[in-house]
């Protein structure tokens, strides 16, 4: 462009009358020049509405004059143009210019500014820059949307709106010529951001403002609407990030080696939640992600090991607060809960083994003797305990409910109360149930009978060999209905309910159908001992006229009298007498043992149990050996005096009966599992096989491989399934 259109800004005391619109380059720009210094630098004094719609008609009139007002090559990037095309291209190129003069003023008076005085000159006039461009920008209007639109849509990308012209200017000569030396204008930033993390209190309405500037300096090329975070991530982000991960490594270690463990996980608590505000405070969002995964890093993926480490003590004290924390903030990082969960199945475990130890340790006689319902309770104390601490201080979350499920099941099937066996659990667990369940239990009275047997099935759920605990369950509860000392009908099929729901119909089958039926089932009467009784002559009419009677009724079944499950009530003149023992004094004042065994056939070891209770009672005196006699002496203050209590003969032979009829049951199920796979699969080899089996049976039993290839070849011989010919592990089934 000539001599005579190059201009700087306009004094002060220079006003421009406003030129026709066939006025030239060089007075139409002075007119304009005056007006657009005086919105970018004195707009608090006002500008008038008149002035301000001359400055918008004139910049208008020169844009849509067709007229050829001057010559010039210095364009943007418009080669050799004519006409209206270049009206456009002298008024952008003049503006360019002001820009460029005005920001070098800035540039001068920033140089000796520092820190905070530097943000506030910085902040201040980016205010008055970016509000005067924004006026600017619309006195352009026509600019914008005729000569600055069809420039950019024939590809030149080097021609902005005015207000992103404004921005771009702003960018190359005043904010790259501060941040040049050694980044003043963000290290200023960022040292006030460490003056807060030190707990002084700064401007953040400042900082606020500046780091807006930084978003919108950013200028995407492809589409200059779209936000850029260029310049705010290159000038801020980048540095704000390595500086925070100094700060808190250097931190963190000072920290740690002068305090706790527990007061660190507040320390980090509370930094990570700074920092989070630290970003809805003054920082682009975009920032958080990044800033909160480096916090995480150094503030605890770095102190880790620290952290599991101390994990075991915060679980032995029952540090609750500190769990949380130490939850919350390891759930941050991948993989950061897997040590803890591993060390609280190790110490549930641990709880377990010691409770039932401890139980153990208190009674005189170890196992043998042990108490269900003491046994019961220890296993569900260590369970509720540490039950809470999964919801209280590990939020419910699904790894530490896992571990705290496998220990469970480790420790209540194998304990030192189980020994090898793993069916100890099923047994005393089902002897518990068996005592809520009856009449004189205090509990039914005292408690909420349902939250008990609720309880029950809490330990049920770890149970691996279900099909114990159903038989013993079965055999209680046949004895339940026989003697008529259920609780109520109504906690029976609850407790039936239960078992149904947990494990489906075919496991409470047989326990509904005795329930309903209020008859012995047939399971029962394959557990009758086999052996000999004699009938006393006193109940023998009644036997035979209620065996006539049964068998006009049920032609054809079999009558199997139980003679052990008998109860008996018997009045005397001066004592009550225990049935079939008590009626042989009838007829004798003493008995040797020989002669009570020839006269019951009751065997010699459970009769001198039954008498052994009857001396202790002092219904019979035993003065010489296997020599008893009637006790003419016996007084009580009861009408009615109990004598049916259990003898222990009685009660082992049923826990070995029960164990003998599962292992019996077991070798049907097996076989028919085997059956049922290869009748779908066809063919199979015998490893899957194997463990295909182990997979269906495991929720109700953990069966043994010996056992699988036992029920395997019985198959063979049965020839349910054959070798396929010519392999020796793949079977097939046979039709």
């Amino acid at each position: 462009m000539s001599s005579s259109t190059t201009t700087t800004t306009a004094p002060a005391n220079v006003s421009h009358p406003m030129p026709p619109a066939t006025a030239d380059l060089a007075t139409t720009w002075a007119f304009l020049e005056e007006g657009v210094d005086h919105i970018m630098t004195k707009l608090q004094t006002g500008v008038s509405y008149s002035k301000y719609m001359s400055l918008y008609t004139v910049a208008y009139n020169y844009c849509t004059s067709s007229r050829m007002h001057s010559t010039t090559t210095d364009t943007v990037g418009q080669g050799s143009r004519t006409g209206a095309n270049l009206m456009g291209s002298d008024l952008y190129n003049n503006l360019i210019r002001y820009f460029i003069t005005h920001l070098k003023l800035l540039k001068d008076q920033s140089d000796s500014l520092q820190d905070e005085a530097l943000l506030r000159y910085y902040a201040s006039e980016w205010d008055r820059y970016t509000t005067g461009a924004n006026y600017i920008n619309r006195l352009f209007t026509y600019l914008n949307r005729h000569w600055v639109k069809r420039e950019r849509d024939e590809g030149r990308k080097g021609v902005y709106p005015v207000y992103t012209l404004a921005l771009v200017q702003w960018k190359s000569n005043f904010f790259l010529h501060v941040q040049s030396k050694h980044t003043k204008l963000a290290g200023a930033i960022l040292r006030l951001i460490e003056r807060q993390r030190n707990g002084e209190t700064i401007d953040q309405g400042l900082v606020k403002k500046v780091v807006d500037s930084f978003v919108s300096l950013g200028l995407d090329e492809s589409d200059i609407n779209k936000a850029s975070l260029d310049v705010y991530r290159e000038h801020l982000e980048t540095p704000f990030l390595d500086a925070t991960e100094k700060y808190y490594e250097q931190e963190s270690e000072a920290f740690l080696a002068e305090s706790s463990v527990s007061d660190y996980l507040k320390k980090a608590e509370e930094r990570l939640k700074e920092e989070e505000d630290r970003v809805d405070r003054y920082l682009n969002t975009d920032t958080r992600k990044q800033l909160v995964s480096k916090c995480e890093h150094v503030l605890i993926r770095q102190h880790s090991d620290l952290m599991w480490e101390s994990f075991q003590s915060l679980l032995d004290f029952d540090k609750d607060e500190d769990l949380q924390r130490m939850y919350a903030l390891l759930s941050r990082i991948p993989e950061g809960l897997e040590p803890l969960r591993k060390k609280f199945e190790e110490h549930v475990k641990k709880a377990g083994l010691a409770a039932v130890a401890k139980l153990l340790g208190e009674g005189p006689e170890g196992a043998d003797s042990l108490d269900p319902k003491a046994y019961v309770d220890a296993l569900l104390e260590v369970h509720r305990k540490n039950s809470e601490t999964v919801t209280r201080s590990f939020r419910g979350e699904a790894g530490f409910v896992a571990s705290l499920d496998k220990a469970c099941r480790e420790f209540v099937n194998r304990n030192a109360a189980t020994g090898s066996s793993t069916t100890k659990s099923p047994e005393l667990l089902a002897k518990h149930a068996d005592m809520l369940l009856r009449k004189n239990n205090k509990m039914a009275e005292e408690e909420d009978l349902e939250g008990a047997l609720n309880r029950v099935m809490v330990l049920f759920k770890y149970i691996e060999d279900k099909d114990v605990f159903q038989t013993f369950y079965a055999t209680k509860l046949s004895k339940r209905l026989i003697h008529g000392v259920s609780a109520s009908d109504e906690s029976e099929a609850s407790m039936i309910s239960k078992l149904k729901e947990a494990c489906g119909f075919e496991y409470t089958n047989k326990l509904q159908r005795m329930f309903t039926d209020m008859s012995l089932s047939k399971d029962l009467t394959d557990h009758a001992p086999n052996n000999d009784f004699i009938i006393p002559p006193e109940i023998l009419s009644t036997y035979d006229r209620f065996s006539k009677y049964y068998q006009t009724k049920h032609s054809g079944r079999k009558l199997t009298w139980l003679w052990n499950y008998s109860k008996n009530e018997l009045r005397t003149n001066y004592l009550n007498q225990k049935c079939q023992c008590f009626l042989q004094y009838n007829k004798h004042d003493t008995l040797s043992l020989e002669e009570l065994i020839t006269a019951t056939a009751i065997s010699k070891d459970i009769l001198s149990q039954v008498l052994t209770l009857l001396v202790k009672a002092k219904v019979l005196i035993n003065e010489e050996t296997d020599q008893y006699d009637l006790n003419p002496n016996f007084k009580s203050k009861k009408i009615r005096v109990n004598l049916n209590q259990p003898i222990k003969a009685e009660v082992k032979a049923e826990s070995s009966e029960v164990l003998k009829t599962v292992d019996e049951d077991r070798k049907y199920v097996i076989q028919a599992t085997i059956v049922r796979i290869m009748k779908a699969r066809k063919t199979m080899k015998n490893q899957p096989l194997i463990q295909e089996v182990i997979s269906q049976i495991s929720q109700r039993f953990a069966p043994k491989i010996p056992d699988i290839k036992k029920a395997i070849d019985t198959l063979l011989e049965k020839e349910y399934i054959e070798r396929v010919d010519g392999t020796r592990d793949t079977f097939a089934y046979v039709a």
